[in-house]
């Protein structure tokens, strides 16, 4: 029988192009020749009978039919993976590579920690670790499980609540001495915000009394930051006050760099989730390092079950 030109290697070959971007590298990468790679795309193209990608003299960048295709590509080459793992997990159950993703400042400074311990307990399990604040689609980036704040809608996915993460306001005593006391919400109607981009309403804040009583209080401020960590040091070098999660800035607080604003107020909490790609769940690796995280995160200052 003849040998379909649509076949895996055709497949992980498109795949490598579509992400890399470039034949050369891919070439350089697999170590075979630019002129097989190139092969392989136009015998899959002629096969499909249609163009997946358009190249120029320094760029490969996917079409429309091309984008579609590298989806179901991505889920296929999943799925042999996942059926050859499964075979060979009666001898190897705990090896293998474990790709996570996660919010930036949290991962940095404590869900890479949970991923050193799994790693002591389980030393043959690669951990591929992705820090991104942007929404990421598992299945497309071979993500495995992600770690997120936030509400999350992407019912494709298997969703684990891991808890909820207080939130509080802080400042530091240099910018609360320069600035003068805060006693009621209203104080802080005319001072100086830090402000995270690209999170929906960061132009008021919300706080509710201990009598059940919201007050709003407009938010505003010259520096707009993208990225936790950066609004901590931003905290510390005394430009502003703003809501922080606790996990955030929890060692601040207990050595003084940064004070609590109108502790008798609190803030919206923020649900703490994991993502888990539904066709990976088998995996007893991936089951495994699920289970790990999930117990391991409720020890995160500030996040409450």
């Amino acid at each position: 029988m003849e040998q379909s030109p649509v076949s895996l290697e055709r497949m992980r070959t498109f795949v490598r192009v579509a992400e890399r971007g470039n034949l050369a590298a891919v070439a350089r990468e697999t170590g075979a020749g630019q002129s097989t790679i190139t092969r392989h795309l136009r015998e899959l193209e002629d096969a499909l009978g249609v163009s997946l990608l358009t190249r120029t003299t320094r760029r490969t960048a996917l079409t429309d039919e091309g984008t579609r295709y590298y989806a179901h590509c991505v889920q296929i080459l999943s799925l042999v993976e996942q059926a050859s793992q499964e075979m060979r997990e009666t001898r190897q159950a705990t090896a293998g590579t474990v790709r996570i993703s996660c919010t930036g400042a949290l991962g940095v400074l404590h869900v890479s920690q949970l991923i050193y311990a799994f790693q002591d307990q389980n030393p043959g399990i690669r951990v591929e670790f992705g820090l991104t604040d942007e929404r990421i689609d598992l299945v497309r980036d071979g993500v495995d499980i992600a770690i997120r704040l936030g509400p999350l809608s992407d019912c494709a996915m298997k969703l684990r609540s891991l808890g909820e993460s207080e939130r509080l306001l802080v400042a530091s005593p240099e910018w609360l001495h320069r600035t003068g006391p805060v006693r009621r919400p209203v104080d802080l109607r005319d001072r100086e915000g830090v402000r995270m981009s690209r999170v929906h309403g960061s132009d008021r804040l919300v706080l509710r009394s201990a009598r059940g009583r919201n007050h709003v209080v407009p938010f505003h401020g010259r520096l707009i930051v993208d990225h936790g960590l950066a609004a901590r040091e931003a905290f510390l070098a005394g430009r502003g006050f703003g809501p922080a999660h606790r996990w955030l800035v929890e060692d601040c607080l207990q050595d003084g760099r940064l004070v609590p604003l109108l502790p008798d107020y609190t803030l919206p909490s923020v649900p703490l989730s994991m993502l888990i790609a539904p066709e990976r769940t088998n995996l007893a690796r991936i089951r495994l390092c699920v289970e790990f995280l999930a117990e391991r995160v409720g020890g995160i200052p500030g996040i409450s079950r």
